[in-house]
């Protein structure tokens, strides 16, 4: 969280029209290490009283309970791509793709399914044609496929660059006659060569919120390339999901308006490594988006209405994470100890983040399930800020919103999401 802080200062120092004119992304990557004195200021968005309820009882019960507006929309490529030609599409740097390969949570866990689906096959791993979407510099899923004995593999990259190193990687690791490197989108390469049908495929394309890679309408048009792509088990992974929950944020409270004006995101998420403390969830996280890649359409939701409960367990539990938090900070016990009870009790927004499921017996996840706590994961949580500033909570209050989730049929049209709705404290 104190990286965080120079992150923050950064920001605060831009005049409104300069920082108009830098990218988002490179305004939230920046200063890691300025010393800022923080400082409480928790002004609470105003209130709406809640509509008078129609019977006596009903007034009784809900007499002091008040509405507060919370809502955020952004694209799937806001603040992660820097160049024009980019902008339809998410990418990735050198060192974004390192950290996926490196994922403790990840990458074991692919390799497993694919071994496992190999050795399933009644004719062999050597009569299984292979279809890799998305393999990356390193052709790793590719390479582990025709390790473990896979007759043929078809590898797709979009990037020129990444697919010009996945075929040296290939060469040098010898598997060239083995694998064969397509470079385009999926959805642009009409057939595999000589017209050949894959057996299954396996397509990490999914994003810090599921979708925002392209998944969908990957999976849709990939689905000619495969010899049966209604059974779940021609995919690896067979389902995707994002979950959801609020969240409390440190940043939110230390920074507040005047200082700093988070509308100046403009709906830009904050992404988070999915260790950082800073970040504390306020309830139990629900499923808000599942995409079944043998039946994509199926329990897809647009649109989808959640109650949160806050916990009045983990706002205890939040309070001591942010107390040590602070003291690493160097703040002084009484700073310290109002800030950890304030950002506590505090809502900033609501974190999403993915979910994979490999086959009936793997799973991937970016953060600890069903719970939602902090894990080592190549994903980010995603947390677009929800109120200009924090809105006071205490447990029992309800967060009640509607996802709306514009995930096109075409690779080339980034998703759009937009979540609304109320803080209700009861």
């Amino acid at each position: 969280m104190m990286k965080n802080l120079g992150i923050c200062a950064a920001l605060l120092a831009m005049e409104a029209d300069a920082f108009s004119g830098i990218p988002r992304r490179s305004v939230l990557e920046q200063l890691h290490s300025i010393s800022i004195s923080p400082f409480v200021s928790i002004a609470a968005v105003e209130p709406l009283l809640i509509a008078a309820p129609a019977s006596a009882q009903e007034a009784s019960a809900s007499a002091a309970a008040t509405l507060t507006p919370i809502n955020a929309k952004w694209t799937a490529v806001d603040g992660l791509n820097s160049l024009a030609s980019q902008k339809q599409f998410v990418s990735f740097s050198d060192s974004a793709y390192k950290a996926m390969v490196d994922d403790p949570s990840r990458t074991p866990q692919f390799e497993r399914a694919i071994v496992s689906r190999l050795n399933s096959s009644p004719g062999g791993p050597e009569s299984q044609v292979v279809l890799d979407i998305g393999t990356g510099p390193f052709a790793l899923f590719a390479i582990v496929a025709a390790k473990n004995g896979a007759g043929k593999v078809f590898a797709m990259e979009a990037n020129s660059e990444a697919a010009a190193s996945a075929r040296e990687v290939v060469k040098k690791m010898g598997y060239q006659d083995k694998i064969t490197i397509l470079e385009g989108f999926s959805t642009d390469i009409v057939t595999l060569p000589d017209g050949v049908k894959a057996d299954f495929a396996v397509a990490e394309i999914v994003g810090s919120v599921a979708s925002e890679e392209g998944a969908f309408a990957t999976i849709l048009d990939a689905r000619r390339f495969l010899k049966d792509p209604s059974d779940p088990s021609s995919w690896i992974p067979q389902q995707i999901q994002t979950y959801a929950a609020p969240a409390s944020y440190t940043l939110h409270n230390l920074f507040t308006p005047p200082a700093f004006d988070w509308s100046k995101l403009d709906g830009e998420p904050v992404r988070f490594n999915c260790r950082d403390e800073g970040l504390q969830l306020l309830s139990d996280p629900a499923l808000i988006e599942d995409i079944s890649f043998a039946n994509p359409n199926k329990a897809r939701w647009k649109t989808k209405d959640v109650t949160f409960t806050i916990d009045e367990e983990r706002l205890t539990k939040n309070e001591q994470s942010f107390r040590e938090e602070f003291k690493r900070g160097r703040l002084p016990k009484g700073e310290v100890d109002a800030l950890a009870v304030a950002t506590s009790q505090s809502f900033s927004g609501i974190a999403l983040w993915p979910r994979l499921l490999l086959d009936s017996s793997t799973q991937v996840n970016s953060r600890h399930y069903p719970e939602g706590g902090h894990q080592k994961s190549h994903w980010q949580t995603v947390l677009p800020i929800m109120a200009d500033t924090p809105v006071t909570v205490r447990g029992g209050d309800e967060v009640r919103v509607t996802f709306e989730f514009d995930v096109s049929e075409k690779v080339t049209e980034p998703a759009r999401y937009r979540i609304s709705g109320n803080v209700v404290n009861l």
